[in-house]
């Protein structure tokens, strides 16, 4: 079969350590394996030895994401192909004693390894921190979930009133509940913008009733709204027909 590449290299690439197979069939030959760290000074090491041997070409399997400090570290010095591991997998005639580094190699030495689409570094960066965001996004909504599962445990019908509990008058009218105010009314005063036309509404969504707070919610001792009575009060309210209730 006809080698593409004279002077080539096959990384297997692991999460501490990196190892490289240096295949050159061109004068001068060579054909070595050896291990490297995966620290920025044996990555160093890895470049200056393949550099050393003239590797013009070298290619690696796409693993999680250990591959990326690798691929940064040699893409100014040597031409790459980021091969995906399916495809390497099920190229024929490997055999049981060939470690990763070697077959990758003797593929890409005959030009047999399908390269994977790698983005400028602008493009990554962007990928990553779209990523990121939607990531913060979901995480936001996921909170904003449990936040209204345990004002609707309490009975606080916020969520009804207001179309985010989080925006400025949901948030204003939360950090009065975590200080310890419980009075209805003040609590619908500082509902700014739209939504102090709604404050009849706000007055009765916010007449709760809590029940061993903080412990059905999950929510930490430090973080409760009101201290950790058995029973507290946001409002008038009725409980198993007994007078209205008091807060604590």
């Amino acid at each position: 079969m006809e080698v593409m590449y004279p002077r080539c290299a096959g990384l297997d690439v692991h999460k501490d350590s990196v190892f490289a197979r240096v295949r050159c069939v061109s004068e001068p030959q060579h054909d070595e394996v050896r291990n490297f760290g995966t620290t920025t000074t044996a990555l160093y090491e890895l470049t200056e030895w393949l550099s050393t041997h003239g590797v013009t070409h070298v290619a690696m399997e796409a693993t999680g994401v250990y591959w990326k400090p690798v691929w940064h570290m040699l893409e100014e010095s040597f031409e790459l192909v980021l091969a995906n591991a399916q495809h390497i997998r099920n190229v024929p005639g490997r055999k049981t004693d060939v470690n990763d580094a070697t077959w990758i190699a003797d593929l890409l030495a005959h030009g047999l390894i399908r390269s994977s689409f790698v983005p400028p570094t602008a493009i990554q960066e962007l990928r990553d921190l779209t990523r990121s965001r939607k990531q913060l996004v979901r995480e936001t909504a996921q909170h904003n979930l449990r936040i209204q599962k345990t004002l609707e445990d309490a009975n606080l019908k916020l969520g009804s009133v207001l179309s985010d509990i989080l925006g400025k008058s949901g948030r204003a009218i939360l950090q009065a509940i975590i200080a310890g105010e419980g009075d209805p009314e003040k609590l619908a005063d500082l509902a700014q913008g739209q939504a102090k036309k709604k404050r009849a509404e706000l007055i009765e969504a916010l007449r709760g009733y809590l029940s061993s707070w903080g412990h059905e919610s999950g929510i930490p001792a430090s973080s409760r709204t009101f201290p950790s009575n058995d029973a507290v009060s946001l409002g008038p309210c009725r409980r198993n027909s007994s007078p209205p209730c008091a807060r604590t």
